[in-house]
């Protein structure tokens, strides 16, 4: 079992035809992935080929993609004013799986795909996101660096990219393979959140331990507290982002809006420690505190 995507993913890239697409294919190809299509609106019938002589189709809609190639799962390289409609049109596809890599989508764009996705048939990762992987199938759908995941049995959610890669370095130095990791993103008005996440890693037998990185603004992360608390028996390390910004200061993602006393490092360490997580003081502990939970 595995937890979004698997040796049965195959990938249609949203926006192939263009830079970041070209060069991010090409890496989940290399990767192992299996991107079977692409789609770039007006270039249907066309081959886009990577640097290193592997191809795909240019398909017009996402429809097409699922049609002709079998495409189950798509991944978003789309300029911002555009990236809205192309979750849209997956969404109104009902592709299983749309992870969106895009950053700087207007908020009130997410607002209408937010109104849309909850009543779909579509799991939606991002936007603003790094992605997600999964070492054991050799699987990714982002722009992860894929050579420093191994695989094993933890599970990671993290609002943040770069903190992701650095868990994972931490894991992997530690001894610790990791199952999948689940980039969620940092923006107002996310698709899948902490809970969902930790859910779908608490679900997994294949996922023994979690990694939950977040930082400050939002209640997410007080709220996969409350879930780990009330469900979750694997061992949690956790760790908060911004823990030194000045009171008062907007830092970070987009999303790290502090109000009502929620949303602080401290209110979020808090519930996380009420919850039972071990929390690191600095993420390069990770690994050593995946390895003490476990022989506790």
């Amino acid at each position: 079992m595995a937890v979004l995507v698997d040796e049965n993913t195959r990938v249609v890239v949203q926006g192939i035809t263009g830079k970041e697409g070209s060069f991010h294919a090409t890496q989940m190809l290399e990767y192992g992935t299996k991107v079977v299509a692409g789609v770039t609106p007006g270039k249907g019938g066309q081959t886009w080929t990577s640097e290193f002589g592997k191809s795909a189709p240019v398909r017009n809609t996402i429809k097409d993609a699922m049609k002709e190639d079998g495409a189950n799962a798509a991944v978003i390289f789309v300029p911002p004013p555009f990236a809205a409609d192309a979750i849209l049109e997956g969404i109104f596809a009902e592709i299983p799986l749309v992870v969106c890599i895009t950053e700087g989508i207007p908020t009130h764009d997410m607002l209408k795909v937010y109104s849309v996705l909850r009543n779909s048939k579509t799991k939606l990762v991002g936007p603003n996101c790094p992605g997600v992987i999964n070492p054991r199938y050799n699987v990714k759908m982002g722009i992860m660096p894929g050579f420093i995941h191994t695989p094993g049995n933890i599970g990671i959610v993290s609002r943040s990219g770069t903190l992701t890669y650095e868990s994972v370095a931490s894991l992997t130095a530690a001894g610790l393979g990791q199952s999948t990791c689940i980039g969620i993103g940092g923006d107002p008005v996310p698709g899948m959140n902490h809970v969902e996440a930790v859910r779908l890693l608490n679900e997994d037998p294949d996922t023994e331990g979690i990694v939950m990185i977040g930082e400050i603004g939002g209640t997410s992360e007080e709220e996969a507290a409350a879930y780990i608390k009330a469900h979750v028996k694997k061992p949690v390390v956790g760790f908060i982002a911004g823990q030194t910004a000045p009171p008062g200061k907007r830092m970070g993602h987009a999303g790290a809006i502090i109000s009502g006393g929620m949303g602080t490092a401290t209110s979020k360490i808090a519930a996380m420690q009420d919850a039972g997580v071990s929390i690191c003081a600095h993420i390069g502990e990770v690994g050593e505190k995946m390895k003490a939970a476990f022989k506790k």
